[in-house]
């Protein structure tokens, strides 16, 4: 009996070592969550009013092409019914911005649902479609 703790004890040291060597070939993936104040449906993607870590109401545009494909650098789920307020939670591996999620409530009625009135551009929310660059 000795012996086989022995034996556990001695492997439940050495494996971490094999461990961590392995790790160092993973990509870092790390994200950020922040509250959503208000998203704002329009023809070429969404508008999302956020507040950033300096408690500034910041605006950032997610264009829809974003989310139509399979690999696609964003996605929208929808919050279950209760009290939790919307959240935006953009992804970065190996410091490259690599997708965003969007937790909306379901019911468009909800408060942070917003709209603009027809024919303002909003097409300076959006950039080149290609970067997305969030404020802190």
């Amino acid at each position: 009996m000795k012996k086989l703790i022995f034996v556990l004890v001695l492997f439940a040291l050495i494996i971490p070592v094999f461990a961590q060597s392995n790790s160092s070939e993973l990509p870092r993936v790390y994200y950020t969550n922040v509250p959503v104040e208000r998203v704002i449906p329009t023809t070429q993607g969404y508008i999302i009013q956020y507040r950033s870590t300096s408690s500034i109401i910041a605006t950032i545009g997610i264009p829809i092409d974003w989310f139509q494909s399979a690999a696609s650098k964003a996605d929208i789920v929808q919050l279950v019914s209760g009290h939790d307020w919307p959240s935006m939670s953009v992804f970065y591996k190996d410091g490259e911005f690599s997708h965003v999620r969007l937790y909306v409530h379901r019911s468009k009625a909800h408060t942070t649902w917003g709209s603009v009135p027809q024919g303002t551009d909003v097409s300076r929310f959006f950039g080149d479609g290609e970067s997305f660059n969030i404020q802190y």
